[in-house]
This record gives C-alpha cells, sequence and structure tokens, in this order.
C-alpha cells in the first residue's frame, strides 16, 4: 500500500522517464520516436473524453481499435492518477482486443493529467497533494462512478455491450475493482487488483465483503512487500473467496508495491509480464 514512507523510497529512486522509455519498450508498450509514451498506437484511436456522473463530470482516456465491436475495460490508475504510462499500459490492452477507458480519479478536484510519471510525482511531494482528493473516493463515491463510467462504456460504436465488462486497478484503484463488480454485477463480469492496498479493512464496505455482491471472476496479484507487512489480509482473501465458491486468483508476486507499471520505481519487468499473460487470460475467460 502507498503510505509517506513509500513515496520517500520512492522519490530516492525514482524512475526517469528515459527509463521508463526502455524499459516499457521492451514490455511492448507504445512509444514514438522520442521515446515518451504515445497516446496511442497504430491502428488505434485515443482520445480525451468527459461525461456526466452523479458528482460532477468525469474525464479520462479512452482508446480502442477499429472493425469489429469488443468487450469494454474500465482502468483504474493508481495513486499518481492518469498519465503517459497509464495511457500506455491501456493501449496495449486496446492492441489485445479492447476498448479501454482510463478513468480519471480526482475529477472532482482536478481534470486531466496531474503528473508525467511517477518521478515527478515522488518528487513534488504528490502523495501529501493527492491526499484531500482521495479522501473524496468512497465505496460509495467510486460505485456511483463505477454506474456512469459502464454506462458510458456501453454507449461507444466499438463497445460489445452483449459482453461483459472487465476492470482492473492498481494501487488505490484495486479496491476500485472490487466495488466496480458490486456496483454493476450485470454487466462487470472480471475484475483484478494489482498490488491493490486495503483490500481488507474495517466496515461493511471493505472491498472483500463485497465479493458477494458480485458476479465477476477475479485475480488479485498482491505486491510481496505488501503481503509481509499485512499476511492476515491475504489470506482473509483466500478465505472470502473459498467462502463463496468463486475460484478466484489470489497470489503473492515477486515483486514490491508497485511493480507493474512501467513507470514505478518497483517496476519488474518480467513479473510484470507474468500478470499481464494472467489478465488476458482472466479476461479470455470471463468476457
Amino acid at each position: 500500500m502507498c503510505d509517506s514512507a513509500m513515496m520517500k523510497k520512492w522519490g530516492e529512486a525514482a524512475m526517469t522517464r528515459r527509463r521508463f522509455g526502455q524499459v516499457a519498450a521492451a514490455s511492448g508498450l507504445a512509444f514514438g520516436a522520442a521515446g515518451c509514451a504515445t497516446m496511442a498506437a497504430p491502428g488505434q484511436s485515443g482520445r480525451a473524453v468527459s461525461f456526466a456522473t452523479p458528482d460532477g463530470t468525469m474525464d479520462g482516456w479512452y482508446v480502442t481499435t477499429s472493425g469489429t465491436r469488443k468487450p469494454g475495460v474500465l482502468f483504474w490508475p493508481d495513486i499518481a492518477g492518469l498519465r503517459p504510462a497509464k495511457k500506455a499500459m491501456a493501449s496495449r490492452l486496446a492492441a489485445a482486443g479492447h476498448a479501454v477507458l482510463v478513468i480519471n480519479p480526482y475529477y472532482r478536484d482536478v481534470s486531466g493529467q496531474q503528473y508525467e510519471d511517477f518521478a515527478e510525482f515522488a518528487a513534488s511531494d504528490g502523495f501529501k497533494t493527492v491526499r484531500p482528493w482521495r479522501e473524496k473516493l468512497t465505496a460509495d463515491a467510486i460505485m456511483r462512478d463505477a454506474k456512469a463510467a459502464t454506462a458510458w462504456l456501453d454507449a461507444q460504436d466499438e463497445v460489445d455491450a452483449k459482453r461483459g465488462i472487465g476492470t482492473q486497478g492498481y494501487c488505490m484503484g484495486g479496491p476500485f475493482t472490487f466495488w466496480t463488480a458490486a456496483a454493476v454485477p450485470a454487466r462487470v463480469k472480471a475484475a483484478a487488483s494489482f498490488h491493490g492496498g486495503g483490500l481488507v479493512r474495517e466496515g461493511a464496505n471493505s472491498p472483500h465483503r463485497m465479493v458477494d455482491e458480485s458476479r465477476a471472476g477475479y485475480l488479485v496479484a498482491i505486491a510481496q512487500d505488501d503481503d509481509a507487512k499485512d499476511p492476515e489480509a491475504t489470506a482473509t482473501l483466500r478465505e472470502t473467496f473459498a467462502a463463496l465458491d468463486n475460484p478466484a486468483e489470489i497470489e503473492v508476486y515477486p515483486g514490491d508495491h508497485g511493480w507493474t507499471v512501467p513507470d514505478s520505481p518497483a517496476y519488474a519487468p518480467e513479473a510484470a509480464e507474468r500478470a499481464w499473460e494472467q489478465l488476458q487470460a482472466l479476461y479470455a475467460r470471463e468476457l
């Protein structure tokens, strides 16, 4: 889970934009000649979008390919929000046959990109900046957002509304996938959390307590340092899914918090690629 101590550690070892280009290009993400993440790969269309929610105007980045209709995916970023690394990850997902909406989780306070990369986030005390924005992202708020975003996706020409929607989230976005699946159970059929923080917490709205309200298949990919700090949470997740007879994939990866994200100082290419393969298998099975 992201905290101030981790921000300090990441600030000291922050990945540069050049390094981001090197590792992400090696993972098949989309880049231009200058080494920066492109908005969309050849054959794709990517654009900034916005639409109404009960709480205001949500904005995000939508990327897909032309041709046949395809399943939609709601993509919840990590604490640093909408930025080139997330757009590049969405581009790869679109190339695999999905229509992807990367959500700006902080739309209640700011629109669009706030940080170029995780290095800038860490260096500028981003954790302090986004704290009041994050406080508004309660279970109820995210569930309202999920309903609005799902309706928007279903209205897009490229989306096959007869097929299920997937949702994936990173860091703070991990819990959002659980809440999304519970908010729109008739539409969301696959949920994937990568180094998600706070999947087990106090209260009725704890993500793990809302699994029984969903109809989704789950992939829960846990960072090794998160598991070391709170092994009981991992055990609780396993017990929760077992009690519901939900064959979720729950695995502790050989990577620290942030290992799947190309501009994270914790990025681990081999483990990230394996997580990608598991995500693709989940979507192929459930959507």
